[in-house]
């Protein structure tokens, strides 16, 4: 029922009114894993080409470099731009998306995590996942989703503690470097992405949550990451992505004294000329390009108004 509904709201030329009307707003968007097969959590290669497809014909995709520019220096943007963004730094981003961003010239921001390309470990995230798919056919309980969003209120080494300890319960041996399934692309790769038009930007060296550590620890994810990146790419690093999204105006000051022009944050939205830089709003791509083309409209930022305002509830 809401499907068919979101369809004729789509073909009734609702969204494209909400998009005309945003067209001065700068729309970020959020992708983070890739693959030719349909799979939870990652965006299939058919659907990115879609909506790659479709940002083209309706946006000016802008690196994120040029927001940096407008917000910073008050150089122009065109109407409707929109910037895309990778978070992590998997594999993926340069076997699936890379060559779609090429063949629709659509430069895009990766988010690397600094350690994970060096191959010094996971991110810690994967590794209940990794976890859960080894006990397939298995009927021992384990909610990934739920226990990463638990595990990320606690400080990185209870965390590994307890990763440990459920892996171990499981009778799941988490190896110490990731498989194939969850394997970050290598220095070289990342260098080919800034020639072919996509800019790299730091996403702290361990993917810690910034809100948790000590300032000695969040000043080393910091500077440690963009230096690296520097170093390995011989390119200035000033864009960063915060892990998870956590910030608060301690991190925030921290990325600013860090020397990071922009940052973005996992709150849903549109961005502005009055837009803080270092807490830009993302918007999260959607499984199906009837919900992406709602998302990226700003239909969604009213939505949330108008139920916030009304107590009403509309399609979704």
């Amino acid at each position: 029922m809401k499907q068919a509904l979101l369809r004729v709201m789509r073909a009734s030329g609702l969204f494209a009114t909400f998009r005309r009307a945003n067209q001065h707003k700068i729309l970020i968007l959020t992708y983070h894993r890739f693959g030719e097969q349909p799979k939870k959590g990652v965006t299939h290669a058919r659907a990115f080409a879609e909506q790659l497809e479709y940002l083209r014909a309706h946006y000016t995709i802008v690196p994120l470099s040029a927001v940096d520019r407008h917000l910073l220096e008050g150089e122009p943007l065109p109407a409707a731009p929109a910037a895309i963004t990778i978070d992590d730094g998997y594999l993926d981003a340069y076997e699936v998306a890379f060559p779609l961003l090429r063949r629709y010239r659509a430069p895009a921001t990766l988010f690397a995590a600094t350690d994970f390309i060096d191959g010094r470990g996971w991110l810690w995230t994967d590794k209940l996942r990794y976890v859960k798919a080894q006990l397939s056919g298995s009927s021992f309980p384990l909610d990934v989703d739920r226990a990463n969003a638990d595990l990320k209120r606690l400080p990185d080494d209870e965390k590994e503690r307890r990763i440990t300890m459920m892996a171990k319960g499981a009778g799941v041996a988490v190896p110490a470097l990731p498989p194939d399934d969850y394997r970050a692309l290598s220095w070289d790769q990342a260098r080919e992405m800034t020639n072919g038009g996509v800019e790299i930007g730091s996403h702290t060296v361990t993917h810690p949550i910034l809100t948790h550590v000590d300032p000695t620890q969040l000043e080393y994810e910091l500077c440690r990451s963009r230096d690296r990146l520097e170093h390995m790419l011989d390119r200035e690093v000033t864009l960063f992505c915060y892990p998870n999204g956590d910030h608060n105006t301690h991190v925030r000051n921290a990325v600013a004294r860090a020397g990071y022009h922009v940052a973005v944050t996992t709150e849903c939205g549109l961005n502005d000329r009055v837009s803080d830089p270092l807490a830009l709003r993302r918007v999260h791509t959607e499984r199906d390009l009837s919900h992406f083309i709602q998302s990226t409209s700003g239909f969604e930022q009213f939505k949330t108004g108008f139920r916030s305002s009304t107590g009403l509830r509309l399609a979704h």
